[in-house]
């Protein structure tokens, strides 16, 4: 919405004051509707949308106070002008504080009138969008969207959504590179009881030392060389919301102590500066790698550990999940033919038989990194083994070998290129019979072919 296409309800019982108020909305730009009192002005927003309400205070029945009331009590999320003749302005700060944006003045000034307007238009969009992106990560980090059907993931998530109602416990998330440590710490954010979405992340493996102690806590002006200007930390940013410590093994062990103090505590200080700040935050760290192991090599504090360690969540890595590969696959395939705009009608068996054959050393993140690439080389048909870009072993372990392959795997003793197709279909069930001990049931499972093609052949 351009500000100047807004329209704008006038409200207001004096018919002259109602006229110069319609013709200096159209003046700037806006389309202006108006109406002779609040009754009449109830009706309208009953009946269409508004983008805005300009209404005088004072009218009789419904007053500016008893409209802006009932636009309250619709729900409506619009904003509300009150006007005021001059010198009343105890009565505009009344109605501010029952929900109105702002006031205006009698006589209107065209300058003061439009900024107003386009302050109130602005705020109002701006809060839209926010609420807009806040329904959005709801409805994308929840525990309904973490994929599962693995009984320890189960155990985690079931966890996790106990912890989310005690706001002020210290939650540590352990899990490799890559199997969704971040979602399941946003999705603990989301279902906490009472939280706003407030998410802060740190990856305290990507700050220079140097600059680690500033990013967290902040620094008040002329702290040191180069702060010129005070500035707020991360712990600050989180305020009644949730801070993630990323890789918090990495954390220096200097700053360590301090984080410890800061949970003891439940209060920080600013570099340079002398005012204990509440912490007013949930603190949920994560971790790649084995904490209690950095403890008994000295580089991580144990009372720190202890202290950060209250309710540890641990994350299986997709390797001893594999019952979840194919309803993820689905589920990212779903996202990308929105994200990328192209019609995926999925993926084929072979190209499957390859996804579960490889281990994914890269966890979730690189299973759908994967099929991002497989996605965009695809020409719309199915996803083949071909788009995955697999290593070759994990093409090996997979049911779509061509003639080489076969060759390296099972060992022939002919060249693969100077072999028709019966011939190598041959000598692969020969092989693959004398590796079973002759059990044709076990080698057919093996290939997984009708036991009755050892007797084609």
């Amino acid at each position: 919405m351009d500000i100047p296409q807004a329209t704008i309800l006038a409200v207001d019982d004096d018919e002259t004051s109602l006229r110069i108020l319609s013709g200096c909305l159209k003046l700037l730009g806006f389309t202006a509707v108006t109406a002779p009192g609040g009754a009449q002005a109830l009706e309208l927003l009953r009946q269409r949308e508004f983008d805005l309400v300009i209404s005088d205070l004072y009218m009789p029945g419904i007053d500016g106070i008893m409209l802006l009331k009932e636009v309250r009590n619709l729900d409506m999320n619009i904003p509300f002008i009150v006007v005021t003749a001059c010198g009343s302005i105890s009565s505009a700060v009344t109605a501010m504080r029952q929900g109105a944006d702002d006031y205006l003045e009698k006589p209107y000034n065209p300058d003061t009138l439009q900024l107003t307007v386009q302050r109130a238009l602005e705020y109002h969009r701006a809060l839209s969008e926010n609420r807009q992106i806040k329904a959005y990560l709801q409805d994308r980090f929840t525990f309904q969207n973490i994929i599962t059907v693995c009984p320890a993931m189960r155990d985690t998530l079931e966890m996790a959504a106990k912890v989310a109602s005690y706001p002020y416990t210290n939650v540590a998330i352990y899990g490799e590179s890559g199997t969704g440590k971040e979602v399941l710490a946003r999705a603990i954010h989301f279902a906490s009881t009472g939280m706003p979405t407030r998410f802060v992340a740190v990856n305290c493996a990507a700050i220079p030392e140097q600059l680690m102690e500033s990013e967290l806590f902040g620094h008040v002006k002329g702290a040191f060389t180069g702060a010129d200007r005070e500035r707020e930390g991360k712990f600050s940013q989180a305020r009644n919301g949730t801070l993630l410590l990323d890789e918090i093994g990495d954390m220096p062990l200097l700053l360590q102590a301090k984080l410890l103090r800061t949970l003891q505590e439940r209060t920080f200080e600013k570099i340079g500066g002398n005012e204990s700040i509440p912490l007013a935050c949930r603190v949920i760290v994560a971790t790649n790698v084995n904490l209690a192991q950095r403890v008994e090599a000295g580089s991580f504090r144990e009372d720190l550990y202890h202290r950060i360690n209250v309710f540890p969540l641990h994350i299986p890595p997709l390797r001893e999940r594999k019952d979840d590969i194919r309803q993820i696959c689905e589920h990212v395939m779903a996202d990308l033919q929105q994200h990328l705009g192209k019609s995926l009608p999925g993926i084929s068996q072979k190209a499957m038989d390859a996804i579960l054959g490889y281990d994914w050393p890269g966890n979730v993140r690189e299973l759908r990194n994967c099929l991002e690439r497989a996605a965009i080389l695809t020409s719309g048909d199915l996803i083949r083994p071909e788009h995955l870009c697999l290593p070759p072993e994990a093409q090996q372990g997979s049911n779509f070998q061509d003639a080489e392959s076969l060759h390296v795997t099972y060992n022939l003793k002919v060249p693969a290129q100077s072999l028709s197709l019966a011939s190598l279909t041959s000598q692969i069930l020969s092989r693959t019979l004398e590796n079973c001990l002759g059990n044709k049931s076990k080698a057919a499972k093996l290939l997984k072919i009708d036991r009755k093609m050892f007797y084609r052949y």
